[in-house]
């Protein structure tokens, strides 16, 4: 089920199976990231947030709306465009094909409904995408959003941006942060401390939580990254789920 109703524009027939979705036994989870054109290894971030989510047993579809030419194919079936990565993760490259499905008020609401039909299985999707492109994908019902930056000035300062905007323009006033850099920098608990306090003096924002990912490193996950996880899941009524990420924490 979709955490979000279609938009008035779509027929009453639509309506009503959108209300079925939303009060049928399963709820698909929406994560939204924000796409930092100044991270270098944005997807190993995102891959690395939905292996946190699908070792909770639950199948996780990555949906990567960034900037891009939409492959031809998703305009006539979608489903046959998702990727398997995993038993329990997916991907799907979806970059420009929200806008079209955009209503005459300015939403692509009406694409997360396509989504969940095409993977109806996934109980968690990661939406990666342009901060304006989430603001009309989820519009002020969005999830916390999900800011992406490293260790250099360039990315924090599009974080804040993508902040800024989504704020001033959705209201929305709470975020996290996922860094990527170095295990030995100096530099990211500064930086997390920083984007923290420009935001609340200037956007009214708070950085709800934050965890840093090595893009070089392999085996464990950070525990900060799984309590980020949790943290972005901890509403979803999936008992197993806590219990996965509990678990994770204990083993790590």
């Amino acid at each position: 089920m979709n955490d979000f109703l279609v938009s008035d524009g779509m027929p009453l027939r639509d309506q009503a199976d959108g209300l079925r979705r939303m009060f049928s036994g399963t709820r698909t989870r929406f994560i939204a990231v924000a796409a930092n054109p100044d991270v270098a290894f944005a997807g190993l971030a995102l891959e690395r947030l939905a292996s946190v989510c699908a070792s909770a047993e639950r199948k996780v579809l990555v949906v990567d709306a960034a900037r891009g030419t939409p492959d031809e194919i998703a305009a006539v079936d979608l489903s046959a465009c998702i990727e398997p990565l995993g038993d329990n993760l997916s991907y799907l490259a979806a970059r420009g094909l929200p806008v079209r499905y955009v209503s005459t008020r300015g939403s692509c609401e009406a694409f997360l409904d396509v989504i969940t039909e095409a993977a109806p299985e996934a109980a968690i999707v990661v939406v990666h995408a342009e901060a304006h492109e989430l603001g009309r994908l989820f519009g002020r019902r969005a999830p916390r959003p999900l800011l992406l930056a490293a260790d250099h000035p360039a990315s924090v300062t599009s974080a804040y941006a993508n902040m800024k905007l989504l704020a001033q323009r959705h209201g929305l006033l709470a975020f996290d942060l996922l860094l990527v850099a170095a295990a030995n920098s100096p530099r990211t608990p500064r930086i997390a401390e920083q984007l923290a306090l420009t935001a609340e003096r200037f956007a009214g924002a708070v950085l709800h939580d934050w965890a840093a990912i090595d893009p070089a490193a392999h085996g464990d996950w950070p525990r900060a990254l799984v309590r980020l996880a949790q943290g972005l899941l901890a509403d979803m009524p999936i008992p197993s789920l806590h219990a996965g990420i509990a678990a994770t924490q204990v083993a790590r």
